[in-house]
């Protein structure tokens, strides 16, 4: 049966392997700027440029059928791109280095030099575009991943819980309260407060530059929350502003007790605890 098309540019680049790696290998380490080492690239170029030549070669295998033929010449390209995308490459750098193999080939093997070798050096082409376009594809998917859980990771970092006293702590929030870090903050409070037995909690406002209608409700929920745990909550933080806004916006607090500083609310937990608090004399 006469060779395929493809099935003759896998057969060039298979015979010509052992000066392609190295080669693409060095253009796509002249383009990292030294982010990664040859042996490195080498390990993830040279069983992509296999799977490549084995798809090609398999070309006139009845039993190979479309892009079943590269599924792990595409394994390994998203393997590529999440690695990429956590080594802080761009997705055009690390589409390029698919791209450049196209390059490589014809100084290479001069492939292109043979007029019967068009249609498959046009289809090999067109191979590598779509395994360019796909890695491009996977590098957004883990950027994603990884910038949401960065964000979660500094959403929980900035929710601290402290214990102040025995049995009493506080949750200082800092910037905006929407509803995804009200379930954290949520979250956090209520298993510290079993975790640590305490029957107090002091939300503190101060660096939450606004209060509005929704905030309110956040802080509302978080309080309920709280009490079914047991523990009786106060709010501080209450700047004039705020407090002018909330009059304003007409929210109601109901019997949830709500102080100007930390301070304050420190000194009422202690003394509804059972702690007296006095002012030492000089």
């Amino acid at each position: 049966m006469a060779e395929s098309h493809e099935g003759r540019i896998g057969t060039i680049l298979s015979e010509n392997r052992a000066e392609i790696v190295p080669k693409w290998v060095q253009v796509v380490a002249t383009s990292s700027r030294g982010r990664i080492t040859h042996s490195e690239l080498e390990r993830e170029l040279a069983p992509i440029l296999d799977q490549i030549i084995a798809g090609l070669l398999a070309d006139g295998d009845s039993s190979s059928e479309g892009e079943a033929r590269y599924a792990e010449a595409r394994a390994q390209l998203a393997e590529l791109s999440r690695n990429r995308a956590r080594q802080g490459f761009s997705p055009t750098e690390t589409a390029s280095s698919v791209f450049a193999l196209k390059q490589v080939v014809l100084d290479v093997t001069g492939a292109d030099q043979d007029p019967e070798n068009s249609t498959g050096l046009l289809n090999f082409s067109q191979l590598l575009d779509g395994f360019g376009l796909y890695t491009f594809e996977i590098y957004a998917e883990a950027r994603e991943r990884i910038i949401a859980a960065q964000a979660e990771e500094l959403l929980e970092l900035s929710t601290p819980v402290v214990k102040l006293w025995d049995g009493i702590v506080a949750i200082p929030l800092v910037g905006t309260l929407d509803s995804a870090r009200t379930q954290v903050v949520t979250e956090k409070l209520l298993q510290t407060l079993v975790d640590t037995g305490s029957e107090h909690a002091i939300i503190d406002i101060t660096g939450v530059p606004a209060v509005d209608t929704q905030v309110a409700q956040h802080l509302l929920k978080t309080v309920v929350a709280a009490r079914l745990m047991g523990a009786d909550c106060i709010i501080s933080g209450i700047r004039p502003q705020i407090a002018q806004t909330v009059v304003a916006l007409g929210i109601e607090f109901g019997d949830i007790q709500t102080k100007a500083t930390l301070a304050d609310a420190l000194v009422s937990t202690l003394r509804s605890s059972g702690v007296a608090v006095t002012r030492r004399t000089s």
